[in-house]
């Protein structure tokens, strides 16, 4: 059986990375909503509707867990999608935690990157809520960075501009350690280091993500049943045309080249 990753977009390949490497020996199936991308710009009961059509898809494929590798769909679906279906379901939130777990070497603040759709859900303010006694934590919405990755647009002469003159009111001197809230957003994670400090960590959930996942499988014996064959799928349809096959294994060797994140998961 398969491991099911499923987002709006290419973000989740950030987290299907990571899987492969805690995970080579799996199968896995990739499913991407690219009809509806972005998530994050659109009301809360449309991506509802998005989000379980593509897992009641993806429970048809002789899954043995999903991975929902979005931020957003993550805050506004997880908890009922867990409660319709009988395999492991997990989720990924922006890491806050570490990032505040971090603080007591820094003293200085966190910067929350995400969806405005993320940031407006009750889940992420309660997380902030409960372990930010400091005070420290800020966010701000980047959906161009969705719209730069969906359009497999990577450029630093595109991309920093942009951040720029979306953090032209923040002293970026103040963060210690930036939280990327989006798993579209470690694509751009050099663009973003070069716009702070040197000494900022930059931080995302995928990690710990696929380290609760290989854990889960070890739980179930299930673990090691494949060859890391991937199967991709675009709202529903099988990803049989070689440009886009190829686009997304180049998505995986960028990735791989990439510095790692760090993370406290």
């Amino acid at each position: 059986m398969r491991i099911g990753f499923f987002d709006s977009g290419i973000g989740g390949m950030t987290v299907l990375h990571q899987a492969l490497r805690f995970l080579p020996n799996e199968d896995y199936i990739f499913y991407a909503d690219t009809l509806h991308v972005p998530y994050g710009e659109k009301p809360k009961k449309e991506v509802r509707e998005y989000i379980f059509n593509a897992v009641d898809f993806m429970a048809n494929q002789e899954i043995k867990a999903l991975v929902i590798a979005c931020n957003t769909a993550t805050s506004i679906a997880v908890d009922d999608l867990r409660k319709n279906y009988d395999f492991p379901i997990l989720g990924i939130e922006p890491a806050v935690k570490p990032a505040i777990q971090s603080w007591a070497g820094k003293q200085k603040k966190v910067l929350v990157f995400a969806t405005n759709l993320t940031l407006r859900e009750e889940k992420f303010h309660n997380l902030v809520k409960s372990i930010d006694h400091y005070d420290i934590v800020e966010s701000v919405p980047l959906p161009g960075l969705v719209q730069f990755a969906e359009s497999f647009e990577f450029r630093e002469e595109k991309v920093i501009p942009y951040l720029k003159e979306e953090l032209s009111s923040f002293d970026l001197k103040q963060y210690g350690t930036i939280v990327l809230g989006c798993t579209h957003f470690p694509y751009f994670e050099d663009s973003i280091r070069d716009i702070f400090p040197e000494e900022v960590d930059i931080i995302s959930g995928s990690i710990g993500t696929a380290k609760n996942l290989k854990r889960i499988l070890e739980t179930r014996n299930q673990i090691n049943e494949g060859a890391g064959d991937i199967s991709f799928f675009k709202s529903g349809y099988k990803v049989e045309d070689k440009e886009t096959l190829s686009n997304y294994k180049k998505l995986l060797v960028m990735l791989d080249r990439k510095s790692s994140l760090t993370t406290g998961a």
